[in-house]
């Protein structure tokens, strides 16, 4: 039988989720959620504006929740309160507290939860992490993802910026692929972050760069920046260091592995080996994580392992977050 999904909430990742479940068989859509009229190619769908009312007239067993991060504690509760399965979007919470709240509620009542880090669904950085495995440890983490934004992306960016800063909504995709390589507890976590743009609120940046310690000597750094005044330039770092040799991803899924193996004469022993792996666009991506949502919900996966990556990855970001706004590093 087909899996009764509800999605809440049809901004960029809202519409993406959505199209993933039509367009799969695991699913049948029960409706769509939204503080306003639905578009036009969607009115065949329920609509409600209200998720109550829409947890008692469709009884889901699945809620997509896709919308903004201070939403979505308040949200997941009720959908594990009406006995639905959850997926949410990132960031799980605000607070490391209310992110294990919703965990151990959906521990506690049998109900399957899935959080949006898609990219552990992704096929290029799944082949990035397991080769950078391959380079030993400890490691040195590069990774960077600056978004030059102007016209409706910049317009969503500070829409984001009212309630989560790109650190949070952003990064904890990247520090989540570095806890995935080194396997160790982050040690200390550092943030700086610069407000570069009118109209955002009170205390808030749009440019971040974190630095993390790892308990086994792994070092990384992550950057994060919104907005028109970021170049082309700055967009992209993938890149993982270790004593074995280094493992880069270009954008496009170009992957470069390098040997540090050197001959008796100190020449590099090997050429660098470049794999041009077949692009995804983002549908792939939500299509990637839609199966595997279906799967972890009829095949019962044991989702804490998914659960507790999630959570590590929160906390050094929020960690990260109170080092910019005290000036001070974070023990963790």
């Amino acid at each position: 039988m087909a899996i009764r999904v509800v999605v809440v909430g049809l901004g960029m990742m809202g519409r993406a989720h959505l199209r993933a479940y039509q367009a799969d068989p695991a699913y049948d859509v029960a409706g769509i959620v939204t503080r306003s009229a639905p578009p036009p190619d969607l009115a065949d769908l329920p609509h409600w504006t209200d998720l109550d009312q829409a947890l008692l007239d469709a009884a889901p067993d699945l809620v997509s929740i896709c919308t903004y991060t201070d939403t979505h504690v308040d949200y997941a509760l009720k959908s594990i309160a009406a006995g639905a399965d959850v997926f949410v979007e990132k960031p799980l919470a605000t607070t490391a507290t209310e992110a294990a709240r919703v965990i151990d509620t959906a521990r506690a009542a049998g109900r399957k939860l899935v959080i949006g880090h898609i990219l552990q669904h992704h096929a290029h950085w799944q082949r990035f992490v397991h080769d950078a495995r391959e380079m030993g440890g400890p490691f040195v983490f590069r990774i960077s993802l600056n978004q030059p934004s102007e016209g409706d992306l910049w317009r969503k960016h500070q829409a984001l910026m009212q309630t989560t800063s790109p650190i949070l909504d952003a990064g904890v995709h990247y520090v989540d692929i570095m806890c995935q390589i080194t396997d160790a507890a982050p040690v200390e976590v550092r943030g700086m972050g610069l407000r570069l743009a009118d109209h955002l609120p009170d205390g808030m940046y749009n440019y971040s760069h974190i630095q993390i310690t790892f308990a086994d000597g792994s070092v990384g750094w992550h950057e994060a920046g919104w907005g028109p005044m970021f170049s082309d330039i700055a967009k992209y770092a993938r890149d993982v260091v270790g004593p074995n040799g280094a493992v880069s991803l270009e954008d496009g899924g170009v992957l470069t592995r390098r040997s540090a193996a050197l001959d008796a004469g100190g020449a590099r022993l090997s050429p660098d080996q470049v794999t041009r792996m077949p692009p995804i666009d983002h549908a792939a991506m939500c299509a990637a994580q839609a199966a595997f949502l279906a799967r972890a919900i009829t095949e019962d996966f044991d989702l804490s392992a998914h659960q507790r990556s999630v959570l590590m990855a929160l906390r050094i970001c929020i960690a990260a977050d109170e080092s910019i706004r005290c000036g001070a590093p974070v023990r963790l």
